[in-house]
C-alpha cells in the first residue's frame, strides 16, 4: 500500500484529504506543522508528501528545504499547495524542490488524487485483474465518478452549512480590528482574520465553491502581506479589508450555486496620466486575470468609454485638463455606464479627506501608494459583485 503523508494545519482539509485517500486505497497520514511533519516523515517514511506552503511555525519552504537536506528523501515527490498570488512564494518552493505545485482555490480533492497517481502510481491496495473485461473497466470508471461527485456534494453541502458561522466569526474579528487602540492589537486581530481566511480559502476549494476561493484566496495574500509589513495598515488597507469582509458576507449568500462557480471574466479600463502608476494597477489586475486597457488621456478615455462596455473603470482624482471626479459625472451621463462601477486612485495623504467627500458618481477610493494585492481585491469585489448583479438579474 503506498504511504502518503500530509502536513496541513487546517484540520477540516486535511482530514477531508486523508479520507478521501483512505477510501482509494492509500494509507495517509496527517501533521498540523512543518516540524511534527518532518519528524512523522523519518519514521513513516511515505511514499509522496502534499504539503500546505502557509504552515505555522516553520513554513513550507522550510520544511521543503530539510526534506531535501535527507539522503533518504531527497527524491521522494513533493506536492505543495499554494496561493496563486503569492507568487515569489510559489518560485521559492520550486527553487527548494517541490516537484507540483496545485492552487488551494481551485484545486478539488479528486485532482489531489489524480497528481498522486501520476507520481507514485495506484495505490497498491488494489490491482484490476489482468483479465477484466472492457464491461468491468467502465463499470469501475462510472463508479468512480459517482462516488466523486456524491463526495464533492457531500463536502459542499457541509460548507454551506457553516458558513452563517464562518460570516459571524469573519465580523466579530474585523470589529475588533477597527476598534483596536494600538498597533500590537491591530497587528494581532489582523493576523486572527488572516488564520480564518486561510482555512475559509482551503474548504472552500476541496468544497468546489471557486469564485469564494478565488475572493479567499487573493483577500489571504493581502493578510499576509500587511501581517509581514505592519506600515501598511492604514486607513486605504483597512477600509479595503472591511469591503472584503462584507462582500464575502454576499458571496456566503448569492454565489453559491453551481453555475456560478467559474473563475471571473472582466474588461477594465485604467486611466491615469502617470505612467508607472497606470502600469502597476494593469500589473495588480493580471494577478487576477483580469484583462484591461489603460490610457492616460481623460478625452481619449471619454471616447473608449462611449463606444465600449467596461466591467470596472480605475479613475486617477488628480490629472491635467480633467480631474477624476470630472471624467466620471461625463460617463454617468452615458446610458451603458450609469451603473458601471469606478474606484478612485488618489494620493494616501488625502484619502480620508476624500472618502468623507462626495464620491462624485463613484463606488470607490484606494490610497496610493497602494499594495499590488490591495487593488487586486479591489477589482475582485467589484468584477464578482458586478457577475452576481447581472446573474441574478437573468432569474439565476
Amino acid at each position: 500500500m503506498k504511504k502518503i503523508l500530509i502536513i496541513e494545519d487546517d484540520q477540516i482539509v486535511a482530514n477531508v484529504y486523508r479520507n478521501k485517500f483512505a477510501v482509494e486505497g492509500y494509507q495517509a497520514e496527517v501533521s498540523p506543522d512543518g516540524e511534527t511533519g518532518l519528524k512523522l516523515m523519518r519514521t513513516f517514511h511515505p511514499d509522496i508528501i502534499i504539503l500546505d506552503l502557509m504552515l505555522p511555525g516553520i513554513s513550507g519552504v522550510d520544511v521543503i528545504r530539510e526534506i531535501r537536506s535527507e539522503a533518504d528523501f531527497s527524491k521522494i515527490p513533493i506536492i505543495v499547495f499554494s496561493n496563486t498570488y503569492l507568487t515569489n512564494l510559489i518560485q521559492e518552493a520550486w527553487r527548494a524542490g517541490a516537484n507540483k505545485c496545485l492552487s488551494k482555490s481551485n484545486c478539488t480533492p479528486k485532482d489531489v488524487i489524480e497528481v498522486v497517481r501520476h507520481s507514485v502510481g495506484d495505490s497498491g491496495a488494489m490491482q484490476t485483474p489482468p483479465a477484466a473485461s472492457k464491461k468491468s473497466e467502465s463499470a469501475a470508471v462510472e463508479l468512480s465518478t459517482t462516488n466523486d461527485e456524491e463526495f464533492q456534494a457531500d463536502l459542499r453541502k457541509t460548507f454551506i452549512e457553516n458558513l452563517p458561522v464562518t460570516l459571524y466569526t469573519l465580523r466579530a474579528s474585523l470589529q475588533t480590528l477597527i476598534k483596536a487602540e494600538n498597533e500590537m492589537t491591530r497587528l494581532k486581530q489582523v493576523h486572527e482574520i488572516y488564520r480564518q481566511i486561510h482555512a475559509l480559502n482551503g474548504n472552500a476549494g476541496i468544497a468546489g465553491m471557486i469564485q469564494i476561493a478565488h475572493m479567499a484566496s487573493a483577500f489571504e495574500a493581502l493578510l499576509k502581506e500587511i501581517y509581514e509589513k505592519p506600515k501598511n495598515i492604514n486607513a486605504s488597507t483597512l477600509r479595503t479589508i472591511a469591503a472584503a469582509v462584507d462582500f464575502l458576507g454576499i458571496l456566503f449568500d448569492k454565489g453559491i450555486l453551481l453555475d456560478q462557480q467559474e473563475a471571473p471574466t472582466s474588461k477594465i479600463l485604467v486611466v491615469d496620466d502617470e505612467a508607472i502608476s497606470r502600469r502597476a494597477i494593469v500589473y495588480a489586475l493580471e494577478k487576477a486575470r483580469l484583462k484591461s486597457v489603460n490610457v492616460e488621456d481623460p478625452e481619449q478615455a471619454l471616447q473608449l468609454l462611449s463606444e465600449n462596455d467596461f466591467d470596472l473603470i480605475f479613475l486617477d482624482v488628480d490629472m491635467p485638463k480633467m480631474t477624476g471626479y470630472e471624467l466620471c459625472a461625463k460617463l454617468r451621463a452615458m446610458a451603458h455606464h450609469k451603473k458601471t462601477p469606478v474606484v478612485f486612485v488618489t494620493s494616501l495623504n488625502d484619502f480620508e479627506a476624500r472618502t468623507n467627500s462626495t464620491m462624485a458618481g463613484g463606488n470607490d477610493f484606494i490610497g496610493k501608494p497602494f499594495l499590488f494585492i490591495e487593488l487586486t481585491v479591489k477589482a475582485l469585489i467589484h468584477v464578482l459583485r458586478t457577475k452576481l448583479q447581472r446573474s441574478q438579474r437573468h432569474g439565476n
